[in-house]
């Protein structure tokens, strides 16, 4: 599956938050109102993942290279995840939610 064809628009299953798809090459893994995400991928984009959990936003992690990452774990099977927070796109991200995770910033 292309990057192109994860480049959608979908609504938030945990705040019904309308989210556009992103016009800077990338795409969207999470609702930029709540920061939520749900766990539909293996690798990153292949949404083969079996659980479909929401992932609920619990803290924030600086990559050298990425930069912040929002830290998501699985309401359903516990899985911890990282995912790019999104600033230069059509629809950034929470920054009142961002400031509130920064409490739980995680390090490697």
């Amino acid at each position: 599956m292309s990057r192109h064809t994860q480049n959608v628009s979908f609504e938030c299953e945990r705040c019904a938050h309308k989210i556009k798809k992103l016009s800077n090459g990338s795409y969207r893994n999470h609702c930029p109102a709540c920061l939520w995400s749900k766990h539909v991928d293996i690798l990153p984009g292949d949404r083969a993942n079996p659980c479909k959990g929401l992932m609920e936003p619990i803290g924030l992690h600086w990559h050298p290279k990425k930069g912040w990452q929002i830290i998501h774990k699985c309401s359903i099977c516990g899985h911890i995840g990282r995912n790019i927070a999104a600033s230069n796109s059509i629809q950034p991200d929470n920054a009142d939610i961002l400031i509130a995770l920064s409490q739980s910033v995680w390090t490697d």
